[in-house]
C-alpha cells in the first residue's frame, strides 16, 4: 500500500504556486499581480519559500496520508 499524499500535494502546490500563472508575489507594479504570465527573480524566490513551507506544513506537521 503506497502513500499518495506527498506526490499529489506537491503537484497541486507546484501548479498553484507557479509564479505568474494564478498570482505573482511581488508583482511588477503591485504587491500581488493576478494572471500576469510574467515572472521575476524575487517572485520565484517568494513562491519557492511558500512552496517549501506549505509542503512542510502538509507533510510533516499535519502528516497528511492518502492510501489507495
Amino acid at each position: 500500500m503506497k502513500d499518495w499524499a506527498p506526490p499529489l500535494i506537491a503537484s497541486a502546490l507546484f501548479a498553484f504556486l507557479s509564479p505568474g500563472v494564478i498570482l505573482q508575489m511581488p508583482g511588477r507594479y503591485r504587491p500581488v499581480d493576478f494572471m500576469s504570465m510574467k515572472t521575476s527573480g524575487a517572485s520565484i524566490f517568494v513562491h519557492a519559500v511558500l512552496f517549501g513551507l506549505l509542503l512542510m506544513l502538509f507533510l510533516v506537521i499535519l502528516q497528511a496520508h492518502l492510501y489507495i
